[in-house]
């Protein structure tokens, strides 16, 4: 073969970085690869020779030991670790350079990455108040996890996994087509690189098996609906030792008989009296701490909203405590006796010589609206 200058072969200066190097292989290598030339003998050379000068540049090892010795640096008789003697498999070479059009492309003869495990999620309801104060608890998880009998490797015990034969370990094989090589997922080991001829009788050869888990779970407080707990490692196990994927605990608070939850306020309806709306007065309201006196004031309206601050949730992501909103409601006494309802007649009489706005402001603002639409309608 042709001892001409590397660089020479390929077209490119001595300084030329990686990505000339593999430019220029590619369109020489396209030029004279054999399936182009159709059995032209000095083409065929011509494609060794850009081959051999490709398997050099592109090597960091072997280009300085060219770069300052020449060919000499590189004749494997010579003990330099050189070539190699008739040139490298076209698949290897060429999958360097076009693996990126299918995705692949050699990978240094190693076998596929073991797949982790799978995620798994787990809901979890929570009461308001636990959601607030936070709660440690255990759960039960269905999961897959590593086999004690084979300790996850699949083998049965006293054998190991060998290596795959039909791709030697790699995970992957070269399937040609036409002027291009492809590689794919070995199908004898799926891309593992290795095959277990005798499986472990309790896992069947895959490292894992079904189990309950019983997990201590840590909820901080002020956790909310939507916010979610990871554990790291708790997932499935992956098959034949591979690591476990990740549990993720989703949390949803149930609806409460008394609060509502916005954000970190809390919202509540407290009912008063028509006297104590009337005349004012201390009523006790709830908390999540408990009862606190809410000091109502004389002539208040239903719908009026009391806020007692830092009396809400403390965020799961920091932050000041939030305010519980109270919205106090008149509530219209019923089942009232003979004397109640004469005592009402009597009250409702007495402001009969007043003004209604006297007494009742809103109800005279409203019946003046409807009077004044009516009167608009018929003018």
């Amino acid at each position: 073969m042709s001892k001409r200058d590397y660089y020479e072969v390929l077209g490119v200066s001595k300084g030329a970085d990686e990505k000339e190097i593999k430019k220029a292989y590619k369109r020489l290598a396209m030029k004279y690869h054999p399936d182009r030339t159709q059995g032209d003998k000095a083409m065929e050379e011509k494609f060794k020779e850009v081959q051999e000068a490709y398997e050099i540049l592109n090597d960091e090892q072997k280009r300085a030991a060219y770069d300052q010795y020449g060919h000499a640096g590189v004749d494997p008789n010579r003990g330099a670790g050189g070539f190699g003697g008739g040139g490298a498999d076209f698949g290897d070479i060429f999958g360097d350079v076009f693996g990126d059009i299918f995705g692949g492309g050699r990978r240094g003869g190693g076998s596929q990455r073991a797949q982790r495990g799978s995620d798994l999620r787990y809901n979890l309801e929570l009461s308001l108040e636990e959601a607030v104060k936070g709660k440690e608890l255990e759960i039960k998880v269905p999961t897959l996890v590593s086999c004690d009998t084979c300790d996850g490797s699949g083998a049965k015990k006293g054998t190991s996994a060998k290596t795959c034969g039909t791709c030697q370990g790699h995970g992957q094989v070269t399937m040609r087509q036409g002027f291009f090589a492809v590689q794919q997922t070995c199908p004898t080991c799926n891309g593992r690189g290795k095959i277990i001829p005798e499986p472990c009788p309790k896992c069947h050869g895959e490292g894992r098996v079904e189990k309950t888990k019983m997990l201590k779970v840590k909820i901080p407080a002020g956790v909310d609906t939507g916010d979610r707990i990871r554990l790291t490692g708790e997932g499935e196990a992956g098959m034949h030792g591979a690591p476990a994927g990740d549990l993720y605990v989703q949390v949803h608070v149930k609806d409460h008989p008394i609060f509502v939850r916005d954000g970190n306020n809390l919202a509540c309806e407290v009912p008063i009296s028509f006297s104590i709306a009337a005349l004012g007065g201390e009523i006790d309201v709830p908390t999540l701490d408990g009862r606190v006196k809410l000091k109502i004031p004389a002539e208040t309206q239903t719908d009026k909203m009391f806020r007692l601050r830092g009396k809400g949730v403390q965020s799961v992501r920091g932050g000041g405590v939030g305010d519980l909103v109270c919205k106090v409601v008149v509530e219209t006494p019923v089942n009232l006796s003979d004397k109640q309802k004469d005592l009402l007649r009597q009250l409702d009489e007495s402001w009969a010589g007043d003004s209604e706005a006297t007494h009742r402001p809103k109800s005279k603002g409203f019946f003046d609206g409807v009077k004044k639409f009516f009167d608009d309608l018929t003018g």
